[in-house]
């Protein structure tokens, strides 16, 4: 009796929560990476700083051309077909607008919500990690509707909404975990973390904050938590580039987590980074104008300098890059236009060795803690012919388009674009047998039974125990 007490207790203390018999025979799970790009080239704005009604109305003549609107069903439509148990969300992005002081501002674009909705109608809705009322949503930072300082000018947009030509527009970008509806009850824990590096366009004035998004998820083989996040792209001369350092407080956070890992993000680091004077870099990623060394030829986990690399800090901190091969220039993430129809024609005379113009990989999906991989591919980061490009008709999208096809020596009628300026990343990953390793992965319904369920037990176990005690003290004739 005392082993079949001692059975029971162990099996209420590590069998897995919500996970039925059926499910168990599967440990697979499928993760995507995406980032929806709010629309507009920051990069570009950043320069005409301190004008910043030049700069607002920049970013929104591009947020306009990029009309989330029209390509949000392409972005749904890769969910749908590839139907990803979690998704990993970078840049969603809402920009809100104001045509006076008088008043709150009003949403003109929510990429969050319109996706959702937009998967919901395709007929396999997705919905953001949440529990116990917390979501897995980090809000980033965000770019205030300032009336006469981000007053832009668009009476295409504005005049139906408004009644005006011109509106004070911002905006808020962050990231945030999605799951597949019909596994939203399997989320036991969300949280989200700020860095507290952070990149200062304005020292002291305006700064920059990044984060990143957890939610643990009780799978058919047991809880895995995942993790998704944006480092900061923009560095300084002299300094580590921030998305290095950014890197080293997710690993740092990481070393106490046993449960398995999966980290999903862009981490706006190449390979190749930081690169030497003289070195293609079309994105203008970190070189040693940091203060950095230069990366070494042909870098490898074991030779790789990681002391400014986001990307080595992970490797050679344990983590797998799931793939395909980031060190491969067809598996790059990063070069379509601002525009999105198709290449950005200045940098694709750098895009050497990839067929549709992409020139940097910044994008990833990381494991760790037992998890292994199965299958790793590239998602859209096919032009002209992807199979969810969206039709385009800005005349500088139609521009850019021509060019492009004539400089990849392909036949382009009609202006396609991407759904978005990143390729995504979709794996199919195993994930270990495993229990929940601490109470943090157990909602508290179901810790209250395992605690009742466990002094149960205990007093069974015991109450045998000094009977039997008795039994041996007063022996019966």
């Amino acid at each position: 009796m005392r082993r079949a007490a001692s059975v029971l207790l162990f099996t209420l203390l590590v069998a897995p929560v919500g996970v039925s018999p059926a499910q168990a025979e599967d440990g697979t799970v499928t993760v995507m990476s995406r980032n929806l790009y709010l629309g507009a080239d920051v990069a570009i704005a950043l320069e005409l700083l301190p004008d910043m009604p030049a700069a607002a109305q920049f970013m929104w003549e591009q947020v306009a051309a990029t009309d989330f609107d029209a390509r949000v069903d392409s972005l749904a439509a890769e969910l749908v077909q590839n139907q990803p148990d979690v998704v990993g969300i970078q840049e969603a992005t809402t920009w809100m607008c104001r045509p006076s002081w008088l008043g709150s501002s009003t949403v003109v674009y929510d990429f969050l919500d319109q996706i959702l909705e937009a998967t919901e109608a395709a007929g396999t809705p997705y919905v953001i990690a949440s529990h116990d009322g917390v979501q897995a949503m980090n809000p980033g930072y965000s770019i205030p509707a300032i009336p006469g300082l981000t007053t832009v000018k668009d009476p295409a947009t504005f005049r139906p909404i408004f009644g005006a030509d011109e509106v004070a527009c911002g905006f808020t970008i962050g990231d945030a975990l999605l799951v597949r509806a019909d596994l939203a009850d399997s989320v036991t824990a969300v949280g989200t973390v700020d860095y507290e590096a952070k990149y200062a366009v304005v020292p002291a004035i305006f700064e920059i904050p990044r984060g990143y998004s957890w939610a643990d998820i009780a799978l058919p083989q047991g809880s895995a938590r995942f993790v998704t996040t944006h480092l900061e792209y923009a560095w300084s001369p002299g300094a580590s580039p921030s998305s290095a350092l950014q890197a080293r407080e997710l690993i740092d956070a990481t070393t106490t987590w046993t449960m398995p890992l999966v980290v999903i993000g862009d981490f706006n680091s190449d390979p190749r980074d930081p690169r030497g004077a003289g070195e293609l870099n079309p994105s203008l990623q970190p070189d040693v104008t940091t203060g950095c060394s230069e990366q070494v030829d042909s870098p490898a986990p074991s030779t790789a300098d990681a002391s400014c690399s986001a990307y080595w800090s992970m490797v050679q901190a344990g983590f797998t890059d799931v793939g395909p091969d980031a060190i491969d220039p067809a598996n790059a993430t990063w070069g379509a236009s601002a525009l999105l129809a198709g290449p950005d024609i200045q940098r694709l005379s750098q895009a050497a060795g990839n067929p549709y113009g992409h020139t940097d990989r910044l994008d990833y999906i990381f494991v760790a803690n037992g998890v292994t991989v199965r299958d790793a591919a590239l998602v859209g980061e096919k032009w002209p012919d992807g199979e969810n490009v969206w039709p385009c008709s800005n005349p500088l999208q139609i521009q850019n388009a021509e060019a492009a096809a004539k400089a990849l020596n392909i036949s382009q009628v009609d202006a396609v674009c991407f759904p978005t300026d990143h390729v995504g990343i979709l794996a199919s990953l195993e994930v270990p047998a495993s229990a929940p390793t601490s109470t943090q992965g157990l909602d508290r319904t179901t810790l209250f039974l395992v605690i009742i369920g466990t002094l149960l037990v205990s007093a069974v176990v015991a109450l045998w125990a000094w009977r039997r005690s008795g039994l041996h003290q007063h022996p019966t004739t």
